[in-house]
Order: structure tokens, then sequence, then C-alpha cells
């Protein structure tokens, strides 16, 4: 497995972001993506999941451009936490689960929730949770999301408290251990334990 950015220059609004940048992740990589507001850190995940179109260079898979057999291989999280208000805890998991083309049980659902710490919470209407409750809900699909090889994660520990980023770094840490492979974004230095770890910084 390897994912590939070569030569990638992005826009926003007509706005030069970057130009020129490149890498390579391989399994058990860690990509830290550092900058300031403005950056053009969620447009490159963006970019990068297939969200958005570079204005120059290109983004490779396993050798070949991305395409919908990719998809199925990566997730992306978002900063925001994208759960529906009317839907319990629950039912937003097995939601987002279906649209990714998972079938989850729901004592899975459940167990992921509870490495997250909020399995109490597995029935509640999401309008009625926190902002940290919401993110831990949101970042629940990490535990669901063993097999897909690549995470894209931005901001994953924005609104978490200590006891939270312990539990989602530990299911990050799992993941580069297994192969998997994992680009974020942070304004936080989190230390998760990876065999190949380095960053990249944009700058605005």
């Amino acid at each position: 497995m390897m994912l590939l950015a070569d030569a990638l220059s992005c826009e926003r609004g007509g706005l030069r972001l970057f130009s020129d940048l490149g890498f390579v992740l391989q399994a058990g990589g860690l990509l830290r993506v550092r900058g300031g507001n403005g950056a053009g850190k969620t447009t490159l995940l963006r970019t990068l999941a297939g969200l958005t179109r570079p204005a120059a260079g290109e983004v490779r898979w396993r050798g070949d451009p991305i395409g919908d057999d990719y998809r199925r291989e990566m997730l992306f999280l978002g900063h925001a936490a994208a759960v529906k208000d009317e839907l319990t805890v629950l039912e937003n998991l097995d939601f987002s689960s279906q649209i990714s083309g998972l079938e989850i049980s729901a004592s899975k659902i459940k167990s992921a929730l509870e490495s997250l710490g909020i399995a109490r919470l597995a029935d509640l209407p999401a309008r009625y949770l926190s902002q940290g409750q919401r993110k831990r809900a949101a970042l629940a699909r990490l535990a669901l999301s063993s097999g897909v090889p690549l995470w894209l994660l931005d901001e994953p520990f924005a609104a978490l408290d200590d006891e939270a980023i312990a539990r989602v770094s530990a299911l990050c840490a799992a993941h580069l251990a297994a192969g998997g492979m994992l680009v974020l974004t942070s304004h936080q230095d989190i230390p998760i334990a990876a065999p190949d770890a380095r960053s990249i910084e944009l700058r605005s």
C-alpha cells in the first residue's frame, strides 16, 4: 500500500494555498500536517480524499489515480462532527457505516462507543450531546474502521478532553501498528506511536 502526492498545488477562491507539495506514505506511516489558519490544511486533506480537485499535480493510491476503489479503502473525518441531531448516537454510526458500505451490527457499534467512553449515550438523540460528546460520537467511526487502510483526520483532537484524547490516540496507534496509514491535521502536539512518523508545514 502506498499513498503518493505528486507536485500538488491547491487553491481556494482563486488564491493559491500551496504549490509543488509531494510526499509518499506507506504502511504504518503517520503524516502530521501543520500550519496556521488558512494555510490549506483542510484543503489538502479534502484533496487527498478526492473531494477537492488540485490546481496541479495528482494523488495516487497503490500506484493508480484515486477512484472508487480508493474511496472504499479510505476514511475521511472532517473537522466538524458530522452527526445528525434527529438520530440517536447509535443510529448516527449505523447510518454513516451504511453510507461507507459497511454492514455493522448494533453490538459492534456499542463496542465502538465504549472505546470512546460514551456507550451510555447510545440511545440519546444527538441534539442533546455536548460538543465534546458529538466529537467522540463522530470519532467512534475509527473503532469501526480497523479494516480501512487509510485514515484522513482533520483536527481529530479538537474539543476533546484529556481522557478522550488518550482514547483516540490509542486507536490511531493501534491502526498504525497493524499496518494502516494516517494523515492528520492538529494544532496540538499529540504523541502517537508510529513506525514511521513525519510532518509537513504549510505556510499561509
